[in-house]
């Protein structure tokens, strides 16, 4: 086994060391404005480097790494012999078709370099809200993240209307952080942090190393962009704050213009970190037990609830029965013997699906369904206990 891989070696004491230091899983945002020099319109190669280097360095003491990059319209437009300034849409995305392939070519040389696997992935908005392509995302990131890559993210912008687009990446970076269960978000900008009011016009302006909770008087703070080239200014990053923290996820705001930026971060370099309530699985656990009205219920044996108070998934072989129409990424309620809701969770498969699997062996699914699917029909991570006596 590579001893490289994440997942061989563990994070230490997350609360202890900070939450970059201690994240089992960091997404990491990258601004256009770093990545891309305002003169040339040229990439940041020596600048990129040291941010690799970072990367690395997570890597190496177990961190699975998630990055959200900006920077291919930037890079694309200079190309094309774009004019400085705003872009109509359809220049924009012939702009970031030419700088796409540029940008995922300097990740994959980069990291390449030291034999790790760089995995390209494209996200529009409805990527993130449509129930399918969320869970169809969700899965393919966890499986590269399992296998040993690191996806590079950006907006799906040569297909992204103006009504489907997201934006910015910054909010897009804490939906991925959101898809993801992730513990950390690094986002790397042209500013360090909250103020209680734009520095460049305030002198009197104090700097916000900590933000405990997202109120009115947060959002008032934030203030425009501080660069022409990205498009994410203080009030995305403060609206991407609150998906990360409803999220369970911690959230930095940071300077990225130095060398080594995640290495400053961890050395207490002037950051602003927004703190969640609590961890991603509480928090996805959380919104799993308040769902209102679920779609179907599965009926379970004595065996079942007992492999689930140890905190275990639910297997089809330990499922009697199932009611309601339900589709994989529905929560459903499990229910005992006696019909009590014992507790809920995110269905693996469709009603119709699990009527042809229950009672069975997970080793079976594949030829009762013609397809090679997961074991569980509730992964005891999307799964809550509700009440047992």
């Amino acid at each position: 086994m590579n001893p490289t891989k994440p997942g061989n070696t563990k994070p230490g004491n997350s609360r202890a060391r900070g939450p970059l230091a201690g994240a089992r899983r960091v997404v990491v945002k990258v601004g256009s404005a770093l990545l891309v020099d305002p003169r040339s319109g040229r990439l940041n190669r020596a600048w990129l480097e040291t941010l690799v280097e970072d990367l690395l360095r997570l890597r190496r003491r177990g961190q699975q790494l998630v990055l959200v990059s900006s920077g291919a319209i930037a890079l694309g437009r200079r190309h094309l012999g774009l004019a400085a300034g705003a872009l109509r849409l359809e220049e924009s995305q012939a702009a970031a078709a030419v700088g796409q392939i540029r940008l995922a070519h300097a990740y994959k040389e980069l990291l390449e370099a030291h034999e790790v696997t760089v995995a390209q992935v494209l996200l529009t908005l409805e990527d993130s809200e449509q129930r399918t392509r969320y869970l169809n995302a969700r899965a393919t990131l966890e499986a590269l993240l399992a296998l040993g890559a690191i996806p590079v993210i950006n907006e799906n912008d040569t297909v992204a209307t103006a009504e489907i687009r997201y934006g910015d990446n910054d909010r897009l970076a804490a939906r991925v952080a959101q898809m993801t269960s992730a513990d950390c978000l690094v986002l790397l900008s042209d500013v360090d942090g909250l103020y209680t009011a734009d520095p460049n016009r305030h002198g009197d302006a104090r700097f916000i190393d900590q933000v405990a909770q997202i109120t009115p008087e947060i959002e008032a703070m934030a203030g425009g962009s501080a660069s022409n080239m990205g498009s994410g200014g203080m009030a995305t990053k403060i609206a991407a704050a609150r998906i990360a923290v409803g999220a369970g996820c911690h959230m930095c705001i940071a300077p990225g213009r130095h060398s080594h930026p995640l290495k400053r971060i961890e050395s207490g370099a002037r950051c602003t970190w927004f703190v969640p309530a609590s961890t991603p699985v509480a928090a996805r656990k959380q919104w799993i037990a308040g769902t209102l009205r679920p779609a179907g219920a599965l009926h379970i044996d004595d065996g079942a609830m007992r492999a689930l108070l140890a905190g275990k998934s639910l297997l089809p072989a330990g499922v009697t029965g199932a009611l309601g129409r339900f589709e994989s990424g529905d929560t459903v309620s499990v229910m005992d013997k006696d019909g009590r809701e014992v507790a809920r969770g995110i269905a693996g498969y469709s009603d119709a699906e699990t009527a042809r699997i229950l009672g069975r062996q997970s080793g079976e699914i594949e030829a009762l369904l013609g397809y090679r699917g997961r074991e569980e029909l509730i992964h005891r991570d999307d799964l809550v206990i509700l009440r047992h006596e």
